[in-house]
């Protein structure tokens, strides 16, 4: 009851929602210094920052390094126990008289790129400005000139444009307007940049355990994901967790030719198909026993969040274009907040010009499971590999198979398994998750969203597990931001909003 309670008189405290002073401040000084603003973003965009290309990543390091020199800020790497890692990126402001601290994450690395995917004429680090996005005709136009006005709606086109580049830009850029207004946080502030999320965080433990006493804190905020597809600013207070899983079945040793031993040699592309195809039901429901048992349920404050959440289901079926989505009649935002199973990619022989008449001798599947509070990655994973057994399956996770192994079992699968983490969630109710709501909601006329999780993954388990400090995620990039894939880019005004955010929660 309590809780409930929380949450209705917390939007009876907003009903009539108006932009701060600050925010017209910030937007002021912003508008006249628009150019500047983008011409640093650009430069940061135009380092190669694969999160596998060690050069790179070091540039866009020492760039982020010289970015928070120039604002002032006290700077360091902090490196991980194990060499070669990429560092994060730390800095620190003390305030006087401040009694919170709260660190502000995002990330530098970006997602491998495969230039040929990409629309004609834009490349990936060499970022192009469009007049609007390639779906709506977007044609790519000159950079302005210093005498130009900057149209709010044009968009910036190069790999992590906003896969996290623009939440590095947009948190420095906020501290800094504060400092060319002289105006004081209210918080101290630590600055927090990785350099490996996007290859899964793997090292991320090693540096928080390390570098514990320099990243105490009373609050985590993340910069990851996008602001809700309805465009308004969305507080995020949990994200699923996430493990990948490949699974590789077996026939014949060699190709076979497909006329000659058709109906005889059994082909692994239908074996692999049918052993997906009962893993769920017509209408998405993974059908993997016990898959959905160890799910938290919500607090009576969640559902209220949840239920006030815009739908925006018809919106995203007209924009992506399919007649029917999975989830039996389940909204968006219901399915995205339980655990999900997702082939990521098949392969098995060729098609197209390449595709011959053949039996292939494998065919294998890369699958992606999203967690949610409750569910264990180990326990999760296992779960999968019983059902491989029960459809009659020998598993293994060696690498070669051997020939006893081939006339032993009619039906075999290697198992490999990524590195996973579990999911995370912060109570809505907290005092400082309130301070949060109600910071981000002065610098906007519409009600904001509140998400008790987001549909995409962070391991931010892991600040709670090394550091016992909460998270909120803030996002900031629009919502058809092509992360991870070719194409990706950010709005203009989306960088102008994350600044007016984040200059928010410096000062809440």
């Amino acid at each position: 009851m309590k809780s409930c309670l929380f949450l209705l008189l917390l939007f009876t405290q907003i009903a009539v929602f108006a932009q701060s002073p600050l925010t017209e401040q910030v937007r002021k000084y912003r508008q006249t210094n628009e150019h500047t603003f983008l011409s640093e973003f650009m430069g940061l965009l135009s380092i190669p920052n694969v999160v596998y290309d060690t050069v790179g990543i070091q540039k866009t390091a020492a760039y982020i390094v010289k970015m928070m020199e120039a604002r002032g800020i006290k700077t360091e790497l902090l490196e991980a126990k194990t060499k070669g890692v990429p560092p994060a990126v730390h800095g620190e402001v003390k305030v006087p008289g401040a009694t919170r601290t709260v660190i502000f994450y995002a990330h530098y690395d970006g997602q491998p790129v495969n230039p040929n995917q990409w629309a004609e004429g834009i490349e990936p680090f060499k970022s192009v400005f469009l007049d609007a996005s390639l779906e709506k005709g977007g044609k790519i136009i000159p950079v302005p000139k210093a005498t130009e006005p900057i149209n709010p709606e044009w968009r910036i086109y190069g790999r992590s444009a906003s896969d996290d580049k623009a939440g590095v830009f947009a948190i420095l850029s906020a501290y800094q307007v504060l400092k060319k207004l002289n105006i004081q946080p209210s918080v101290n502030i630590k600055f927090f940049f990785e350099g490996e999320e996007e290859a899964g965080s793997t090292h991320l433990a090693e540096i928080l355990e390390k570098h514990a006493d320099k990243l105490r804190s009373d609050l985590w905020i993340i910069c990851d994901g996008p602001v809700h597809q309805s465009g308004r600013k969305q507080v995020v207070f949990g994200v699923r967790g996430d493990v990948n899983m490949e699974v590789k079945v077996y026939a014949s040793k060699r190709p076979l030719h497909s006329g000659h031993y058709g109906n005889w040699a059994p082909n692994p592309a239908m074996m692999l198909v049918k052993l997906l195809a009962s893993m769920k039901n017509d209408e998405g429901r993974v059908l993997i026993k016990g898959f959905y048992d160890d799910v938290v349920p919500f607090t009576e404050t969640e559902k209220q969040a949840i239920a006030r959440v815009p739908s925006v289901d018809e919106q995203m079926q007209n924009e992506l274009g399919f007649a029917r989505p999975d989830g039996g009649g389940k909204s968006l935002v219901e399915l995205i907040n339980l655990p999900s199973l997702n082939i990521n990619g098949i392969a098995s022989a060729n098609v197209g010009k390449m595709a011959a008449n053949v039996i292939p001798t494998s065919a294998t599947v890369a699958l992606d499971l999203r967690l949610v509070l409750g569910n264990d990655v180990q326990r999760q994973v296992q779960k999968v590999i019983d059902h491989i057994k029960e459809q009659g399956y020998y598993v293994t996770r060696n690498e070669s198979i051997t020939d006893e192994e081939r006339m032993k079992y009619p039906l075999i699968a290697r198992v490999q398994v990524g590195k996973g983490y579990n999911a995370q969630r912060t109570k809505m109710d907290l005092p400082i998750a309130q301070d949060v709501i109600k910071a981000i909601q002065s610098t906007v006329k519409e009600e904001i969203v509140l998400m008790p999780s987001l549909g995409g993954s962070l391991p931010l388990f892991l600040f709670e597990k090394y550091l016992k400090t909460p998270t909120i995620t803030v996002p900031i990039a629009n919502h058809d931001n092509n992360q991870h894939a070719e194409n990706e880019n950010i709005r203009i005004q989306n960088i102008w909003n994350g600044i007016e955010t984040y200059v928010a929660l410096m000062k809440m």
